[in-house]
């Protein structure tokens, strides 16, 4: 079954960009995953195709109006769940991109100017993502990261689907350092454990070194991940009178 993505933007030359290479870009031609870039200006009113118009309450910029999201997403509406990429969103995080590659697909929303009107995306129920604490010129940048993160865990799209489980943020921490040839290089060793052959020890170190680079620069994830481990119960024994 093919995994299909609808973007709604103004600029739908972007897409699919990036993802028309590589990985991605070869489950396109595969047919694993669709694509479909759809111009908001279509759904444009008047003769110039407005979609947007001063907000209310005054201040800078322009916002989109709220019939030409509607009718917008109401064009791919299909059962699949649609996206609105925005700062203000909830954080993009690998088990929202898990759950979207496990579904039929997503119909993503690319702002511009200072976003949409908030009525347009309370009616059709948009859910609101962000890729980070930052400000972009337009969705569509976000879009695509969203997209390259929920591609490669289409079933085939990657070669060795235990590489999807040992990446970072799959069991709540950062990956662990990687090396290869040569075994020494500017003076540089590699750590000697991963040259020894003993797999147990491998794996402890790696565990060991994912846990310390999450602490190092991720402490809102090692707080979570500290959260998230289950805790011996304590037994108590009943005391004969």
């Amino acid at each position: 079954m093919t995994w299909r993505a609808t973007v709604l933007t103004l600029f739908p030359a972007m897409f699919p960009g990036p993802l028309s290479q590589s990985l991605a870009g070869r489950a396109l031609e595969q047919g694993v995953w669709s694509l479909d870039a759809q111009d908001l200006r279509a759904h444009g009113l008047g003769r110039h195709r407005n979609v947007d118009d001063t907000p209310f309450g005054g201040g800078a910029g322009m916002v989109m109006r709220p019939e030409v999201v509607d009718a917008a997403l109401a064009a791919a509406d299909d059962g699949r769940p649609s996206v609105a990429l925005t700062p203000r969103g909830a954080p993009l995080t690998q088990a929202r991109v898990r759950d979207l590659a496990a579904g039929p697909g997503v119909v993503l929303l690319c702002g511009r100017y200072e976003g949409f009107d908030q009525r347009a995306l309370d009616a059709r129920g948009v859910e609101e993502i962000s890729i980070g604490d930052y400000v972009l010129s337009g969705g569509e940048p976000a879009a695509l990261v969203l997209l390259d993160a929920c591609i490669r865990l289409l079933p085939g799209v990657m070669g060795a689907a235990e590489s999807a489980e040992e990446e970072s943020f799959s069991a709540g921490l950062l990956e662990y350092p990687h090396y290869t040839r040569p075994a020494e290089w500017a003076g540089r060793a590699v750590p000697e454990v991963l040259l020894s052959g003993h797999h147990a020890e491998i794996t402890a170190w790696r565990r060991a070194e994912a846990e310390r680079v999450t602490r190092e620069r991720r402490p809102d994830l090692w707080l979570a991940h500290q959260s998230a481990i289950p805790r011996a119960p304590v037994v108590t024994r009943a005391v004969r009178p």
